[in-house]
């Protein structure tokens, strides 16, 4: 599987059709949803990779930025999470992300974050290994006990300097005392226009370099250890459930066909179809956090 040369981006029907053609991925018929033979798999499965996206902590209140409505004041995330915008007004870019932080604060994992962890700590302790791969920058797999994890765009609460490159764990409310009481995303609200020497500095080893969230923007490369890790993970899995993703983000848009194309069962857990759902042997329609719970429940064939 060779996932480590793609930037981050929002895939188009053209480009997936050639990535498709190269890699051979081949459609299915029609995806089942039958829960008992996505059942029997599940009970005979050693290695289980699930990879995640937005649509898991939408259910938990999580603005997803995406589709109709995903805006922030004037912009979609698109526009605002990548270098070029932070370079041009990282003011604008600090009030965004700072928003997203303390809405992060009040929220708490949904049943499908709860069910992922549970799974993973009780297969665990029968030598089966579950690993979740996600998109997502919340934190809520692992505030939900998820150990086996890789967060492939990062964190929101973690920064790295834009002079030194450290890296670290930051929780701070407000992130800095000028960007208390900023953010708010109405439409109508006006950019607070923050002196750069007043956004977030690093305080490490006295630098104080300017400090940006440690995620990935739309076209930077993913980090290439995590990816090696996913690359890893998904090479090993028996079984793959792709979970709350539109299927449109790559190089994770292509994770779960590439799985699918050497034979190994996927199943799909979203509200709606994807563009990749004919790829996958279940599709199973619904909200996460009602549609994982039962799937993911000890197996009659589990001791206890």
């Amino acid at each position: 599987m060779i996932v480590h040369r793609f930037t981050c981006g929002v895939i188009n029907t053209h480009l997936y059709a050639q990535l498709r053609k190269t890699w051979g991925i081949q459609a299915m018929a029609r995806p089942s949803s039958d829960l008992a033979a996505f059942r029997e798999i599940f009970s005979k499965s050693n290695n289980i990779a699930i990879i995640t996206g937005a649509g898991v902590s939408a259910e938990s209140g999580v603005p997803t930025f995406r589709g109709a409505g995903g805006y922030w004041r004037k912009w979609q995330a698109q526009e605002l999470a990548t270098p070029t915008a932070f370079a041009h007004n990282p003011s604008r870019v600090w009030e965004f992300y700072h928003y997203r932080r303390e809405v992060m604060l009040t929220k708490n994992p949904n049943p499908a974050h709860q069910a992922i962890a549970e799974c993973e700590e009780r297969l665990g302790k029968q030598g089966r290994k579950v690993t979740v791969i996600t998109q997502n920058i919340d934190e809520l797999h692992r505030r939900a006990g998820t150990k086996n994890l890789l967060e492939i765009h990062g964190s929101l609460f973690k920064t790295r300097c834009m002079m030194c490159g450290h890296e670290e764990a930051n929780y701070k409310s407000p992130i800095c005392s000028a960007l208390e009481g900023r953010g708010a995303p109405d439409p109508d609200a006006d950019d607070a226009q923050i002196p750069v020497e007043e956004l977030p500095r690093c305080e490490h080893r006295g630098c104080n370099g300017l400090l940006r969230p440690a995620v990935v923007w739309f076209g930077e490369t993913l980090d290439a250890d995590i990816l090696s890790d996913a690359e890893k993970v998904l090479d090993n899995c028996d079984l793959c459930l792709i979970v709350g993703t539109s299927s449109v983000v790559y190089p994770a848009a292509m994770f779960a066909p590439q799985v699918a194309a050497r034979g190994v069962p996927v199943a799909e857990f979203n509200l709606e179809n994807t563009p990749a759902t004919e790829r996958f042997k279940f599709h199973f329609h619904g909200s996460c956090g009602s549609t994982l719970p039962p799937a993911l429940a000890r197996h009659e064939s589990e001791a206890n």
